[in-house]
């Protein structure tokens, strides 16, 4: 079966190759998909695109070149291995898999049915909101705690409403404007930007002095974390959302230093920490996660739409990287479309 596959194949390098589907029939736990949508990951693909991420220099890495890119597709299961039990021919469903026209999936990895009640082009764009909400995940949330959110791309966007969603004071902080407006119409309360003592006073302001009871790097970047440590109030948690990639030059002292005499806690939210599927006495699984964000979405607590810039060709790839990366304010997020 000849499929078209994504592939990066180098440093700003993209293709999408004509395949073929490895084997005929399918093995027990495996299922094959016809794609619709796949949505694009704004931080690991562009990592490895752009060659930020340095494993993919090293060969026999998890995204050395060439990569098969994409981790966020929506499709119709055309055939089920002789074990699976989780879906069934015919049933749309929400997976982690590539940007391929079609894909053979193993169902000990995330497969989740889309509710008839949601859109399938949001649904593969509610990827993103899964990475977002592990920040509540890890979170010890209080009672109505103000919260800080650093970088309103579309991770920091889907936190930022997370936590409002679960009851939380939210501040956004962003440089660009045209974030901060999409930011308040997905029901963020607060925006702020400007340099760095202009957003410490604005968050300082509008939370009367008190801070952050929690503040999130959505970026990855560890002068953001720095920035996040310093709007955090005593006794406070900072989460890293983002995955660091870039050496930034500091005073590590300076920083433990603040950690140790505030009592600040520091939490990572990677969410491949998250077992697939919930197991016995842990009920919090990528599959519990994915469940609340289709719940979310049907009771239009979440909002995604307006995240999505750009709803593209898969053979529009290179401009869909391209755009994202050099052009993010006007490339805020994009949809393949598989039909």
């Amino acid at each position: 079966m000849k499929i078209k596959q994504v592939v990066i194949v180098g440093q700003h390098e993209v293709e999408l190759q004509t395949t073929e589907l490895d084997g005929n029939k399918l093995g027990p736990n495996e299922i094959l998909i016809e794609t619709e949508y796949t949505y694009i990951s704004t931080g690991t693909e562009l990592a490895n695109y752009s060659g930020k991420e340095p494993k993919v220099f090293q060969p026999g890495a998890w995204c050395a070149y060439p990569w098969k890119s994409g981790y966020a597709n929506v499709g119709i299961v055309k055939d089920v291995g002789e074990r699976v039990v989780r879906v069934k021919a015919g049933e749309r469903v929400f997976t982690y898999g590539n940007h391929a026209s079609a894909i053979r999936y193993n169902t000990d990895r995330l497969v989740a049915s889309v509710p008839a009640s949601i859109n399938p082009a949001i649904a593969a764009a509610s990827r993103m909101a899964g990475v977002a909400a592990t920040s509540i995940i890890v979170s010890e949330i209080g009672p109505s705690p103000w919260v800080v959110v650093f970088g309103l791309g579309m991770v920091g966007n889907l936190a930022s409403q997370a936590f409002h969603i679960r009851g939380c004071r939210v501040i956004g902080v962003d440089p660009v404007e045209a974030r901060r407006k999409i930011a308040r119409q997905c029901n963020i309360p607060y925006t702020v930007g400007g340099v760095s003592v202009e957003v410490q006073e604005q968050i300082k302001e509008i939370t009367n002095g008190e801070m952050g009871q929690i503040t999130v790097d959505a970026v990855g970047h560890s002068q953001v974390i720095l920035e996040a440590l310093k709007a955090t109030a005593n006794y406070g948690q900072v989460v890293l959302l983002g995955t660091p990639r870039v050496s930034v030059d500091g005073d590590l002292t300076e920083l433990l230093s603040d950690v140790h005499l505030r009592w600040i806690t520091i939490r990572g939210a990677l969410e491949w920490c998250l077992p697939m599927y919930t197991e016995a006495g842990n009920h919090v699984s990528q599959f519990s996660k994915q469940q609340m964000i289709f719940d979310w979405i049907a009771r239009d607590k979440l909002t995604i739409e307006p995240l999505i810039s750009h709803h593209l060709k898969p053979e529009q790839i290179k401009d869909a990287y391209d755009g994202l990366l050099n052009t993010p304010d006007t490339y805020t997020g994009v949809l393949l479309e598989w039909n």
